[in-house]
């Protein structure tokens, strides 16, 4: 059975076995860990990987699994006192403005500044709610860098505010066109095949010195500043899904 719709899955979760396979991102509530689990243990192969598709929409799994290629000293924070911790941490490595991001936000709103972790341990520590979010040093005079990837087809522009840290241009940035970098590219794939993303749209952060950090990784993410339009993009993307459920299907 081959499922390409959220009707179909819908109709058809309960029936699904090993062999068959569901095309396309899964609808929310199917990325719960339970219903994820439940797939994967029932043999039925997702395309795009279950794996990606959670880390694509967290920032904390990210920070845990693609650490390797992000700024040094990046933290998941979990509680309050991992929070303590970094607390302790950041002074020994004297760190002292940070970034936190929050789980869950996105388009800049879960990016916020702080002087130095005392300040963010004495305004979140006490609010669950706050839990759980990446910390990460400020990095100053950073380039912004969004890339998109799709198979063969790679583009990157830089995206700059000079009025706000926050460079995307949700929160007031601009983009320009970028030649992209044949070490930045590498580290674009190094990550999408580490956590199995066919596709991806990339934040990279650029410093003066020319080391390239990931920032973020997503299946689906804005091309506003792009030279490829939104049509182009999705027919690109499904490409590449009907050649991997095709190879999945030839596979069982």
């Amino acid at each position: 059975m081959i499922i390409r719709s959220a009707k179909e899955l819908d109709r058809n979760f309960d029936q699904l076995a090993r062999g068959d396979v569901v095309v396309g991102p899964l609808p929310a509530k199917y990325l719960s860990p339970a219903l994820v689990a439940d797939l994967m243990e029932r043999g039925v192969r997702c395309v795009p990987s279950p794996l990606c598709q959670l880390i694509s929409r967290s920032k904390c799994a990210q920070a845990l699994l693609l650490r390797q290629w992000m700024a040094p000293h990046t933290l998941v924070i979990a509680r309050r006192a991992e929070l303590m911790e970094a607390v302790g941490y950041c002074a020994r490595n004297r760190i002292e403005p940070v970034v936190t991001k929050q789980e869950g936000m996105h388009c800049g709103h879960g990016i916020r500044r702080w002087d130095n972790p005392e300040t963010l341990y004495n305004t979140v520590a006490f609010n669950s709610a706050d839990y759980p979010f990446v910390l990460q040093p400020f990095l100053p005079d950073i380039s912004d860098i969004r890339v998109i990837v799709v198979d063969d087809y790679v583009e990157a522009y830089v995206r700059e505010n000079e009025f706000n840290f926050r460079a995307n241009l949700a929160a007031g940035g601009a983009g320009r066109p970028l030649e992209m970098d044949a070490a930045a590219e590498r580290l674009c794939r190094e990550v999408m095949r580490r956590c199995r993303f066919p596709y991806a749209h990339i934040d990279l952060h650029l410093t003066p010195g020319g080391h390239c950090w990931l920032s973020e990784i997503t299946l689906e993410g804005g091309i506003a500043a792009a030279r490829i339009g939104r049509p182009e993009l999705q027919r690109r993307k499904q490409d590449v899904l009907k050649r991997l459920a095709q190879a999945e299907i030839e596979q069982n």
